[in-house]
């Protein structure tokens, strides 16, 4: 068996062992009971009250936590304790909060879960009620007359909801029968185009021509329609492809169709032909699942999709739902979260705490952040419909590569990145020695999953779908720093990722010059510059199968050209301070750990040197589009471009393309293996399943 693939098993049974821990009744394990018909001044020490009812289970997670506290300061739970949670919606209305003294030990456990095989949800929002049909004339002469019979409105103020934020985001958000509404916008799909910009101010990137100031002409009469509105929103990729934002408006000159935003202006300019759609507008209430707050009467209004009073609607109202501040060996199990305005579960420092089993949706932020400490781990997690990412990791000491130890495993990550839409991956690992193994994410307008730091460990995932509103985007990336080193990419699978209009984003991208990376054993398909390294040094690109990629490879001189100011700069630093972006990196354990680092600055530093592209196999598609001023820094040997591999079983495309692969497996004859090509843990990549999974509850999926 190949070293990688029994690594990768090792961690699942890991993973696995650790989950099911979570799962298991200790006999010795204190238990405590939360339930919809408990009470806070009971004990918790029954799952059902008494029949004379002065005893049971307690009604809040925070009373249960206050319990183990106190039992924890008499020494009465030595075994470690489990809290489970009774079939029902909880509101809650601040954050459920964890602190050192509520710390179990690796001995002595502390689990937080929901009932087996039952709904248990925490919601950090209220639930709207007093649903009216509107009858106001200055309000309905505004709606398109399709929605003037459909329009309801509740009074959030009288439901105790009296700060709305902002549209510029983490503000208020509807949820109607699961799914996340939409704020009231035009066009209702896609984009519209700046006709011109109008900026007194020019820029110009690298011939890259626009203006500084937001103030652009539009060139369809529906922006007409918002000048009376009273806080009306634009949001865009003014300059970039990649780079977005919000902006409220400040004027409609509806004569010279011309738009101006307050500032403060997008940090790059805007440009023509660049894109953009109004939002947060009354007026724009046209179609079923749109909604709109007046904030100034606190009125929400609302186009139901489906009959309002059959279906649970409500609003987000807290920042989050579960804090973790210097806990460990705590596990959250099972439970459904939603309803916050920002992320659902926030930990911070500590050591060997687990989310495990939780479907986390319809949040306004992240679905789990992990910062500082050692050993967290997420697993088995279905998240989507986040207005951010999903996870993120970040701990470990880059002075001295001391890993943290975090781990994702076997989450489902998709329709993410509702409100912000760009750099909010599906995951990202920052910091040192942190891995994200088997999961699926999917369904994205920007990246996939990135990462910074050193020493990770990417593999048996598989991305699909992303970066599909954005371009220059990875669906792994990373960039810009030469000491971040020794992470390695292997054996995930990334198929169907093309970039907005079609007109290409990147697989694995290595952004300005960023170096050490390994990318192997991976499976591409349908990827544009499936793997890229933009200028940076010794990387290995090795044991990959690309098919019906465009190109397969892209490696470029940037620091030769164009981006020679960074490492310029770099440069300088090293020769003045010795360090590197504030690294010493010709001193342990930078030295010893990447010893190419030593000489650096005497070698060259900012040509490509020492990358390595050997044993890769390219089917269909472009193979190689390597710079003519990198291809005599780099090593390109070994690759089996442009001859059927021969899989194990295909079909036919009709639209002309190669034949495609049913499994991308190889067949025993096939030219792979005589270049050294090795056998893709193809079964492996991916979501696995296991009992606990299947008794975790299902997530609904987005319609």
């Amino acid at each position: 068996m190949r070293p990688t693939v029994l690594h990768s098993l090792k961690g699942c049974v890991f993973v696995l062992t650790i989950a099911l821990m979570a799962r298991w009744s200790f006999a010795e394990s204190l238990y405590l009971y939360v339930a919809k018909d408990g009470n806070d001044a009971w004990s918790g020490r029954m799952a059902a009250p008494s029949e004379d009812r002065t005893d049971g289970p307690v009604a809040t997670l925070g009373r249960a936590r206050d319990v183990l506290r106190r039992l924890r300061q008499a020494n009465e739970i030595p075994e470690g304790a489990i809290v489970e949670v009774g079939e029902g919606t909880y509101l809650v209305d601040e954050a459920f909060a964890l602190t050192s003294d509520d710390s179990g030990t690796e001995e002595a456990p502390i689990v937080f879960r929901a009932a087996e095989g039952k709904q248990v949800r925490l919601l950090g929002g209220n639930v709207v009620t007093g649903w009216k049909r509107v009858e106001d004339a200055s309000v309905l002469e505004r709606l398109d007359p399709a929605a003037r019979d459909q329009l309801m409105s509740a009074d959030l103020k009288e439901l105790g909801v009296s700060d709305f934020g902002s549209p510029a985001g983490g503000g208020i958000e509807l949820f109607f029968d699961g799914q996340a509404m939409t704020v009231s916008r035009w066009p209702n799909e896609g984009f519209s185009r700046i006709a011109e910009v109008l900026g007194e101010t020019e820029r110009d990137t690298r011939g890259t021509k626009g203006c500084a100031e937001g103030i652009f002409g539009y060139d369809n009469d529906r922006p007409d329609r918002w000048v009376e509105e009273r806080d009306a929103w634009v949001h865009g990729y003014w300059f970039w492809d990649w780079s977005e934002q919000r902006h409220k408006i400040k004027s409609i000159d509806t004569e010279r169709h011309v738009i101006k935003v307050e500032p403060p202006y997008h940090g790059y300019g805007y440009r023509k032909g660049q894109w953009f759609y109004g939002f947060n507008l009354l007026s724009e209430i046209d179609q079923p699942g749109e909604w709109y707050v007046d904030r100034e009467k606190g009125l929400l209004y609302f186009w139901a999709p489906s009959p309002i009073d059959e279906s649970e609607a409500f609003v987000s109202v807290i920042p989050t739902l579960i804090n973790m501040q210097d806990v460990s060996h705590v596990t959250l199990d099972g439970f459904i979260l939603e309803g916050t305005r920002g992320t659902a579960v926030t930990m911070t420092g500590g050591t060997e705490n687990r989310v495990a089993g939780c479907t986390i949706r319809n949040v306004g932020g992240w679905a789990v952040q992990v910062s500082g400490g050692t050993h967290h781990g997420v697993v088995g997690c279905d998240m989507f419909q986040m207005g951010g990412g999903g996870i993120s990791m970040s701990g470990g000491d880059r002075t001295t590569l001391t890993p943290a130890g975090h781990f994702a495993e076997n989450n489902h990550v998709h329709h993410y990145a509702r409100v912000k839409r760009v750099y909010q991956p599906g995951i990202t690992l920052q910091g040192v020695g942190n891995q994200a193994s088997h999961n699926l994410i999917h369904n994205a307008p920007h990246m996939g999953m990135g990462f910074g730091g050193n020493d990770h460990l990417i593999e048996l995932n598989e991305i699909h779908s992303v970066c599909y509103e954005s371009n220059d985007a990875g669906a792994i990336y990373t960039g810009r720093n030469w000491t971040m080193r020794g992470t390695v990419i292997r054996n995930n699978f990334l198929h169907h990722i093309t970039g907005f209009e079609g007109r290409g984003c990147v697989g694995v991208y290595l952004d300005d010059m960023f170096c050490g990376t390994e990318i192997s054993g991976n499976l591409f398909y349908r990827v544009t510059r499936a793997a890229f390294i933009g200028g940076g040094r010794d990387c290995v690109v090795t044991n990959n199968l690309f098919v019906d990629c465009n190109p397969s490879l892209h490696i470029d001189a940037r620091a030769l050209g164009w981006a020679h100011d960074h490492s310029d700069e770099w440069v300088q630093e090293g020769h003045e301070k010795g360090t590197l972006s504030g690294i010493r990196y010709n001193e342990p354990p930078y030295s010893e750990r990447y010893p190419e680092l030593v000489s650096i600055l005497e070698e060259e530093p900012a040509a490509p040197r020492g990358n390595q592209v050997f044993a890769n196999v390219s089917f269909g598609g472009k193979w190689d589009e390597v710079n003519n001023d990198a291809r005599k820094y780099v090593t390109i040997e070994r690759n089996l471009v442009d001859h059927d591999p021969r899989f194990h079983t295909s079909e036919r495309l009709s639209d002309g393309m190669s034949p495609r692969p049913v499994d991308f497996a190889l067949e025993p004859d096939s030219p792979a293996w005589e270049i050294g090509f090795q056998e893709l843990p193809l079964s492996e990549m991916g979501l696995y399943e296991d009992e606990t999974r299947a008794s975790w509850p299902v997530s609904h999926e987005v319609r």
